[in-house]
């Protein structure tokens, strides 16, 4: 994540908080202090580390706190609540034309993601009940609308472009479109440049003033350090932006020039770009990265996951089978597939509370997955339905059509029989099926 090293800092300094019975201002200012070295460290601007230090010591040395049974709880939370401030409060929405369709523009720098990140807010509009359409404005890059078609084809969201007609001209059609054909949302994926300059400036004023976007979203790479902050204020002071994407969220960079930007443009973080697949999309919740940056998981976010994946009438068939106890392989194979339509394994698990930290530097190898697929898939249906009639043979016939080993096949079958006891000790019962989840994702297999 992009403020694992913000983090680590961050929890240095509460550490040596928490180690004392009482605080004193004294001990604050020094906390405040090495916090404010972390922000610094982590590319915060100098002047938003500065005053966000200050409101958590205006805050932190008020007299309720410092006489309360857990002083350094109460900091910590204190940090938490101005932290969720400088990240804008609350979730912030996309706005809604009154009369459809919704015009977003999206702008930015050449290289920050404009493109992919257009086609991954097609897809998650689509898949939540909306009719978007897609706008290649980028003349000027090589095989930009070529690489916007493709991208379309993948999310399944038509994509409109003209060539190198003026980008201008082809906006205004692509919305004359949209109304036409019932096309709710119209993105347009506009050019951009290595730099900011009064020709894209220009072109960027004139579709703004042609098509008069809804939402006008600034894609930022959030590996560009605080360049992003003289990016921000450039496209800002220019067009007036409405939120913010933030890009790459999920490399290794201190991320904490997301900060400056958010503080010095007053525009919300709307989206994050979290992979590299034209899913990897999530809605940005402030309260939620705050407590991932102070090491206190995000349960919502995985819940939320979870939902998504989850089939709810697969569940209930499954607790059905649990409260009989015939819970077999298909149904195994079922939960594998339902864990992996959650995403990325360790980005999962590092949503819980208190299992960010130690699933950094843990290698998960997702192949497992697909290799216990594979076992399963190689038996026949009864033998599935029935893995208690798995004899020698019929071990080494399953091994040999996948490609696998007999050990691995016999250590994906003690795994499942020690699965099916658990179940037993359970009862089955209501919630069977969360409970096996829970199990999986807490090391009865071999991630």
């Amino acid at each position: 994540m992009a403020f694992d090293g913000l983090s680590d800092r961050l929890e240095a300094a509460f550490k040596k908080m928490r180690s004392k019975g009482a605080l004193t201002e004294s001990d604050v200012k020094s906390a405040m202090r090495e916090v404010r070295m972390a922000l610094l460290e982590a590319d915060v601007n100098f002047k938003v580390a500065r005053d966000f230090t200050t409101k958590v010591t205006e805050r932190a040395v008020g007299e309720k706190v410092m006489e309360s049974l857990t002083p350094s709880q109460m900091v910590i939370k204190i940090v938490n609540d101005e932290l969720v401030a400088l990240m804008g409060g609350t979730r912030s929405r996309l706005a809604q034309a009154a009369h459809p369709p919704t015009v977003i523009l999206l702008c930015g720098l050449q290289g920050s993601g404009k493109t992919t990140h257009a086609a991954k807010l097609a897809l998650m509009l689509k898949n939540e009940g909306h009719r978007p359409l897609l706008v290649g404005c980028d003349i000027y890059r090589p095989a930009a609308i070529e690489q916007l078609k493709i991208l379309g084809q993948q999310a399944d969201v038509p994509v409109y472009e003209q060539g190198t007609n003026p980008p201008v001209q082809t906006a205004k059609e692509a919305v004359a479109l949209a109304r036409d054909r019932g096309y709710d949302y119209v993105l347009l994926d506009t050019a951009g440049r290595l730099h900011i300059d009064e020709a894209l400036m220009n072109e960027l004023k004139n579709i703004k003033s042609t098509v008069r976007p809804t939402e006008i979203l600034l894609v930022v790479d959030a590996m560009t350090g605080q360049d992003a902050v003289t990016v921000a204020e450039g496209f800002n002071g220019a067009l007036g932006v409405d939120g913010i994407i933030l890009t790459k969220t999920d490399g290794d960079t201190r991320g904490g020039a997301v900060l400056s930007v958010l503080a010095v443009t007053g525009r919300p973080v709307k989206f994050v770009g979290v992979g590299e697949k034209i899913t990897d999309l999530d809605t940005f919740h402030p309260d939620r990265m705050a407590s991932r940056i102070l090491g206190m998981g995000d349960v919502l976010s995985l819940i939320e996951k979870a939902e998504e994946a989850i089939d709810e009438k697969a569940a209930a068939a499954l607790e059905e089978k649990l409260r009989k106890n015939k819970f077999d392989l298909n149904d195994l194979l079922d939960q594998f597939r339902q864990l992996k339509k959650m995403g990325n394994l360790k980005d999962v698990l590092g949503m819980i509370p208190g299992l960010g930290k130690q699933m950094r530097d843990v290698e998960i190898d997702e192949r497992q997955f697909d290799r216990m697929q594979a076992i399963i898939l190689s038996m026949t249906p009864k033998e599935r339905a029935a893995p208690e009639i798995l004899n020698g043979s019929r071990k080494k016939r399953i091994a040999a059509g996948c490609g696998r080993s007999v050990e691995e096949v016999n250590k994906l079958l003690a795994q499942y029989k020690q699965m099916k006891k658990m179940f037993g000790q359970f009862g089955g019962g209501k919630g069977s099926s969360k409970k096996m989840r829970r199990m999986m994702m807490g090391g009865n297999l071999p991630f």
